[in-house]
C-alpha cells in the first residue's frame, strides 16, 4: 500500500504537469511531516496539506514594452499568492528568463514556510516576469516596470501583498516599479520592500540576506563549540547575498576564497577583504562587469571557466571549512555535495533558495555535516523587508545598528526554533525537519483557527 507521501505526491504531480522546482519543494517540505501527522490527525481530516499546496490565488498577465529601437516586446508576467493565513503575501519578483510557473510557485511555496519562522506576521507569494534586465538600458527597464505594475498594482497593498526584490530586481527597479505604483494608486505606503534609503527604505535590506546567512552558519558552529574565527569559506554567486555573506564573514574573523558567476569562479587564497570586496561591488553592481575581471585587478588569484555540461562544479571542490551557496536553485548536486564533504566542509548555510538537490541535501544529512537549508538560514532577507514595512506604518526609520541587532536577534531565534523542533520530533541536528515542522505548524494552526477559507 502506497504511503501517504507517495500518493500526496502523486496528487500534486499530476495536479501541476512539468513543474519539476514545485514538486521537488513540496517534496521537501512533506517528507519531513509524518511525525507531525501523527500527532496531529486533526491536520490530515482538515486537508490542512492539500489546502497549502494550492495557492489561494495565481495571476498572470501580458507585459507589452517598448524597446530603445522602437520595437514591440512581449513578455510574461506573473504573481502567485499562495498562503495569507498569518499575514500579507510577501516574496520577492524575479526578472530573469528561466521564469516560469512551475519557479515561481516553488518559491511561493518556500517562502510561506520561510516567513512563519521569522516570526513575523507575513504570509507567502511570489512573482515575476522572464524578462531580462541584463544588457537593457537604464530606460528600457523603466519602460519594462511600468508596464508590469500596469496590471500588478491590481493585486497588491501594503495590507494585501507586499513584493520585494530576488534575481533581477534590485534597488533600480523597484524604484520604477514603485513610481508606478504611485502615479496609478496615489498612495505613498509601504507596498515594495527594497526601496530607497530617502524614500522608505530600510538600513541593512541589501545586506539582509548574506548577513543572516552567516549568522545563522555561526549559531550552527556554535553547537559544535566553534565561531566563524578563521574559517575557510567558499561562498558561490557574487550579486547581493554572496556579497554581503563575504562582508559578514570577513567581519566575523572568517576567510572568503571565492565568487562565482554563470561563467566561472575565483578562488583568491590570500583571502578577500573589504578593499577587494569593495572591488567586486563595484563591478557587479555598478559596471555589470564579470568575475573574470578580478584576476586582472588582483592578478595572485586564480579563475577557472566552468562548462555547464559537466556534471559537477569544480567550484565545491575548494578545499574549506563552510559552503555559502548563495547564487541560485539546485546549484549543489549529489556530486558537488560528496566533493564538499570530501574537501572538508562540516558546515553549509544556504543564502539561494533550494541551491541543494535532493540527492545533495540526502549526502548532508547523512554525512551528519551542520546543514542551514534555505528557508531557515536565508530567511534573514525577508525578515529584514518585515522590519522595513514595521517602519514604514511607525513611519520611522531605525539606524543602522537597530536593524543589524534585530536581524541577528532573529537568526538566532529561527535558529533555536529550527534546532529544538527537530529534536521534539525525533531528528536532533537535522535542521531541514526542523524548518519545515517549524514552519508549517504556525501556518497550519493559523489555518485551523480561521476555519474552511
Amino acid at each position: 500500500m502506497p504511503s501517504f507521501l507517495d500518493t500526496f505526491m502523486q496528487q500534486v504531480t499530476a495536479k501541476n504537469p512539468e513543474q519539476k522546482e514545485f514538486h521537488q519543494a513540496v517534496h521537501e517540505v512533506v517528507s519531513s511531516l509524518e511525525p507531525v501527522l501523527e500527532r496531529h490527525p486533526e491536520f490530515k481530516k482538515a486537508k490542512i496539506m492539500e489546502r497549502m499546496v494550492e495557492p489561494e490565488r495565481t495571476i498572470l498577465f501580458r507585459v507589452p514594452w517598448q524597446d530603445d529601437r522602437g520595437e514591440v516586446q512581449i513578455n510574461r508576467g506573473m504573481r502567485v499568492e499562495f498562503n495569507s493565513a498569518i499575514g500579507p503575501y510577501k516574496g520577492g519578483l524575479r526578472f530573469h528568463p528561466s521564469v516560469n510557473l512551475g519557479i515561481i510557485k516553488f518559491l511561493g511555496f518556500e517562502q510561506v514556510f520561510k516567513n512563519a519562522l521569522t516570526t513575523l506576521p507575513m504570509g507567502g507569494g511570489k512573482g515575476g516576469s522572464d524578462f531580462d534586465p541584463k544588457g537593457k538600458s537604464d530606460s528600457e527597464v523603466m519602460r519594462f516596470c511600468q508596464s508590469f505594475m500596469n496590471e500588478l498594482y491590481r493585486h497588491i497593498g501594503e495590507y494585501v501583498d507586499v513584493p520585494a526584490g530576488d534575481i533581477g530586481v534590485g534597488g533600480r527597479e523597484i524604484g520604477f516599479l514603485f513610481g508606478q505604483y504611485k502615479k496609478l494608486t496615489r498612495k505613498f505606503e509601504g507596498v515594495l520592500t527594497g526601496k530607497g534609503l530617502n524614500w522608505g527604505g530600510s538600513l541593512i535590506r541589501p545586506e539582509a540576506t548574506g548577513y543572516g546567512q552567516v549568522y545563522f552558519a555561526e549559531e550552527m558552529l556554535k553547537t559544535r563549540g566553534k565561531t566563524m574565527k578563521g574559517m575557510r569559506c567558499v561562498v558561490s554567486g557574487s550579486g547581493n547575498v554572496a556579497q554581503y555573506a563575504c562582508q559578514k564573514v570577513i567581519q566575523l574573523g572568517g576567510k572568503a576564497l571565492t565568487f562565482s558567476d554563470s561563467n566561472g569562479f575565483i578562488v583568491d587564497e590570500e583571502g578577500i577583504d573589504e578593499k577587494k570586496l569593495a572591488f567586486v561591488i563595484e563591478l557587479k553592481n555598478v559596471k555589470r562587469g564579470r568575475m573574470k575581471e578580478y584576476v586582472s585587478k588582483y592578478p595572485k588569484a586564480t579563475y577557472k571557466e566552468v562548462d555547464p555540461k559537466l556534471d559537477c562544479n569544480p567550484l565545491w571542490q575548494v578545499k574549506c571549512d563552510v559552503a555559502l551557496p548563495s547564487a541560485t536553485q539546485n546549484e549543489i548536486n549529489e556530486i558537488d555535495a560528496n566533493n564538499l564533504v570530501k574537501s572538508g566542509c562540516f558546515c553549509v548555510s544556504e543564502g539561494a533558495n533550494m541551491p541543494t538537490t535532493p540527492a545533495g541535501v540526502k549526502v548532508f544529512l547523512e554525512s551528519k555535516i551542520l546543514y542551514g537549508p534555505g528557508k531557515a538560514a536565508n530567511a534573514g532577507g525577508v525578515a529584514t523587508s518585515g522590519l522595513e514595512m514595521s517602519q514604514n506604518a511607525m513611519r520611522l526609520n531605525w539606524t543602522r545598528e537597530e536593524v543589524d541587532q534585530r536581524l541577528h536577534g532573529i537568526m538566532i531565534n529561527i535558529h533555536e526554533n529550527c534546532r529544538s523542533t527537530a529534536e521534539k520530533y525525533g531528528t536532533p541536528g537535522n535542521y531541514v525537519n526542523g524548518a519545515n515542522i517549524a514552519g508549517f505548524l504556525k501556518v497550519a494552526n493559523a489555518m485551523m483557527d480561521q476555519g474552511l477559507v
